[in-house]
């Protein structure tokens, strides 16, 4: 079982920067890949991005790309999202998850941080 807690959010005007944080703890974090998803008021949880355990791949949707960037520091047990060029339409909570079941079930969630950009 993985445990997950992210943080960093905030409120922020258009085109502002922000990075989050998520914190892992349980299983070995090195091997299970990471992503983050996020919940905009009145929608669906969408997919933002997700990183291989290595870190050495990562995947994002295509409204985020070339403004928001995945990474993981496995000794710190801890994935991040930098987004850049931030839009109103990115006001969400954004949650982190584990994918330790593999086949991008992830079966592990945390509970979410909020990120409101004001234009």
């Amino acid at each position: 079982q993985v445990q997950l807690v992210e943080s960093g959010g905030g409120l922020v005007q258009a085109g502002d920067s922000l990075r989050l944080s998520c914190v892992a703890s349980g299983r070995t974090f090195s091997s299970y890949a990471m992503a983050w998803f996020r919940q905009a008021p009145g929608k669906g949880r969408e997919f933002v991005a997700s990183i291989t355990w290595s870190g050495g791949s990562s995947n994002y949707a295509g409204f985020v790309k070339g403004r928001f960037t995945i990474s993981r520091d496995n000794a710190k047990n801890t994935v991040y999202l930098k987004m850049n060029s931030l839009k109103p339409e990115d006001t969400a909570v954004y949650y982190c998850a584990a994918d330790p079941l593999g086949g991008s079930t992830w079966s592990s969630w945390g509970q979410g941080t909020q990120v409101t950009v004001s234009s």
